[in-house]
């Protein structure tokens, strides 16, 4: 398979770098290692794993700034820790310190996502809170404006607990940020943290008397639009959403979907007109695909009309659920996609979601997945 037809001198390129997929799972970090032309065949991916010692692990990532893998979680009997990794996970250590709320505030019990950004690495945790670390996740610091808006005393967990699962950096301006906490809804900082707004405005908030809440609403997972950084989309749990003025005002996108239910949402890596999610049938439901048949939806018009995406995917008997960091594109041309499910598979896209194959199968739960190009 070329990497892109009529320029075989970059898929030659290509063969020299390693292509990383990056699990989270209630049982260990895992690594899928294959090499950046997405061959076909048995042989194909490389299985490491479990990685941290076997804890739940809820993210992984790496920061492109230095190469490190980052994975946060949390043990039930250690509580929460961020594990970092300088040889592309052959070795890990994890650290703790300054991930609390002090003697007198809740216990800490997970970090939920981690993202670096200009030269800082931030976890989002649960009990839903921010904290950032200047030195790589050796010792972190509470971001202690989030945890102290007015609306804190009101806000309740969702299915999944009180979670901080979403923080989006602005691409150029580092005082800029939005997070998305459940159930409670988003939120931004214009001010590098000191002071957050709840940008909620539009998005439902079906269960509650008031369906359109100043917060309450139970955010699944929010994405930045590349080239256009005052554009979001969000996967709720109830609806699908896209707002062009930074979460100010929210535009429901559910005409054309099956379902107003479900978890991950991904932005085509170029083009802030394309977005890719997978709805479940709802919440009271199964939470599984429609139908137990499998799809991922695209649309290319914001999200004006939906499109399925289920050539090798299941198609019967698909009882399974994709979670909210569950699928990620990686940086080849034409980019790939990869999504784990909530039953231990791993479906990987070298041709931005038309095709699918298994690349993995009878791990764990897959709770996240994220990829990394490498050297060779």
């Amino acid at each position: 398979m070329s990497l892109v037809a009529g320029r075989p001198w970059e898929a030659e390129i290509a063969m020299d770098r390693r292509l990383l997929v990056l699990l989270g799972t209630r049982k260990g970090a895992f690594i899928l290692e294959g090499d950046a032309s997405r061959r076909d065949g048995a042989d194909a991916w490389r299985l490491r794993g479990p990685l941290c010692e076997g804890w739940p692990i809820n993210h992984v990532c790496q920061d492109p700034a230095t190469g490190t893998l980052y994975a946060g979680g949390g043990s039930p009997w250690f509580g929460a820790a961020v594990w970092r990794s300088e040889d592309l996970g052959q070795t890990w250590t994890h650290s703790s310190a300054g991930l609390t709320y002090g003697d007198a505030g809740p216990k800490m019990r997970s970090v939920w996502h981690l993202t670096p950004a200009h030269g800082v690495l931030y976890a989002g945790v649960e009990p839903a809170g921010l904290f950032r670390s200047e030195d790589g996740g050796v010792t972190w610091a509470h971001v202690e404006g989030l945890s102290k808006h007015p609306t804190r005393e009101g806000w309740v967990p969702g299915n999944g607990g009180l979670i901080c699962h979403t923080v989006l950096a602005h691409p150029a301006d580092p005082a800029r940020m939005w997070v998305g906490i459940s159930s409670v809804g988003c939120f931004a900082t214009d001010d590098g943290g000191v002071t957050w707004e709840a940008r909620n405005h539009g998005v439902r908030a079906d269960f509650l008397p008031d369906p359109y809440p100043e917060t309450g609403q139970c955010v699944h997972k929010m994405t930045l639009a590349p080239g256009r950084p005052d554009r979001l989309y969000q996967q709720n749990h109830c609806g699908t959403y896209r707002s062009d003025d930074a979460g100010r005002t929210w535009i429901c996108l559910d005409e054309g979907l099956p379902s107003t239910f479900g978890f991950p949402i991904v932005a085509h890596p170029t083009d802030p007109d394309t977005v890719f999610t997978i709805p479940l049938n709802g919440a009271e439901q199964g939470r599984y695909v429609p139908g137990a048949s499998m799809a991922v939806w695209r649309t290319t018009d914001a999200g004006a009309t939906w499109r399925d995406l289920r050539e090798g995917l299941p198609q019967d008997h698909a009882y399974l659920g994709v979670l909210r960091e569950g699928m990620a594109a990686d940086d080849l041309d034409p980019f790939g996609l990869y999504l784990g499910t909530s039953t231990g598979q791993v479906f990987a896209s070298a041709d931005e979601g038309r095709s699918w194959r298994r690349i993995a199968d009878l791990l764990p739960p897959v709770l996240s997945v994220e990829t990394a190009l490498v050297g060779a």
